[in-house]
Order: structure tokens, then C-alpha cells, then sequence
């Protein structure tokens, strides 16, 4: 099939497949640190709205990928992560969004879930080429995450109301940037098509 944008001459270039993949991001969390309190009170609302897209993603077999913050254990399990975040935490904002048994899990030091991590070659290994992502901080670790998945020629989506934030009016701006400088769309999540484009 031959491309019908740049965009896709360079995904293509770039050896990026049709599938698309969910992506969850930072969302095991005790919230037990500065701006935690601010951070909890708006992934409460962000939770149900990632719970419902995991659904779909299983149900629709569509990959599901999880990258979180070690929060500096670097001798730790998903396991663990997942025990201690549901205790500080409590199990209704963990349960609903934490990973499955036997689906990928990867840990990240810094702000962007590529920086240090596998998932670019994970991504490749398995022909993606669009990220739906959700997750935390919109206007932090997601905004890094969409720069460093657009200057790998990855296609990305984020819904607006599958992100969490401490500061509402950075998260507006992040949502902004996002869609004028990394030409990511920001739909509602039940407008999401987790299909291929």
C-alpha cells in the first residue's frame, strides 16, 4: 500500500507497523509524595475512564502496554509496585488499572516512558505505529511522552479525559502543545477508535 501523507512515508521510513496499542503511563502511584493530594483528587475521575478503555483494548484484542515510574526501587517487581501503590492508595483507584497477568509491564527512571526503557523496540518488535495514551502527569510525564513518541514517528492519541494532572491550567496547555507541535489528538476516550486508522 503506498503512503498517503508524509506522516506515513515516515512512519513507514521509520519501520512502524498499522496496529495500535493502549498505553498506561505512571498510573501505580501512592500518591504519598508533594502534590499527591492534588494528583489523587483527579486520577479518581481519570481512573474509571482508563478502566473502560482497558476493557475495550482486551476485549477488542488490541496490546495493551504499561510503563510506570519505579519511584527509585530499582530492585522492585510490577508485583510489588502494584501491592504498595494499592496500600497508600486503596484498591479502587489501583484495581481498575492495574496491569494483567502475562500483559508487557516496564519500568521508567524519568519523565518520558521511552527514556531508558525497551518500550521503542517492544513497539516495533510487535508493528505498532499508534499510541492511545493514558495516563499521569498530563502536563509532565505525558507531555514527554507524546514529544518522544512523535519524534519516533509514532502516530499518538491522547484522550483528554484518560489523563491525570496536578495543574489544570499546564494540563490545558500540555493538551495544546500536543495537538499544534506533535499533531496528537486529544478526543474524548469514548470517542477513541482503538483500531488502526
Amino acid at each position: 500500500m503506498s503512503p498517503t501523507s508524509p506522516g506515513d512515508e515516515l512512519r513507514q521510513q521509520a519501520g512502524r507497523g498499522g496496529r495500535t496499542a493502549l498505553l498506561v503511563v505512571d498510573m501505580l502511584n501512592d500518591y504519598d509524595h508533594p502534590d499527591g493530594d492534588v494528583l489523587r483528587e483527579s486520577a479518581t475521575s481519570v481512573v474509571p475512564v482508563i478502566g473502560e478503555l482497558l476493557e475495550r483494548a482486551r476485549a477488542e484484542d488490541v496490546p495493551i502496554v504499561h510503563v510506570n515510574d519505579n519511584h527509585g526501587v530499582w530492585g522492585g517487581t510490577p508485583e510489588a509496585l502494584v501491592r504498595s501503590s494499592r496500600e497508600g492508595a486503596g484498591a479502587e483507584l489501583i484495581d481498575p488499572v492495574a496491569p494483567a497477568d502475562g500483559v508487557p509491564f516496564l519500568f521508567k527512571a524519568r519523565h518520558s516512558a521511552f527514556f531508558g526503557s525497551a518500550l521503542e523496540y517492544l513497539l516495533q518488535t510487535e508493528g505498532i505505529g499508534r499510541l492511545v495514551l493514558t495516563g499521569q502527569v498530563t502536563e509532565q510525564c505525558i507531555l514527554y511522552t507524546t514529544l518522544d513518541a512523535y519524534i519516533r514517528h509514532f502516530d499518538v492519541v491522547v484522550p483528554h479525559d484518560a489523563v491525570a494532572h496536578i495543574d489544570a491550567e499546564l494540563a490545558d496547555a500540555a493538551l495544546r502543545m500536543m495537538r499544534s507541535n506533535m499533531r496528537a489528538q486529544t478526543p474524548a476516550a469514548a470517542e477513541v477508535d482503538l483500531g488502526p486508522e
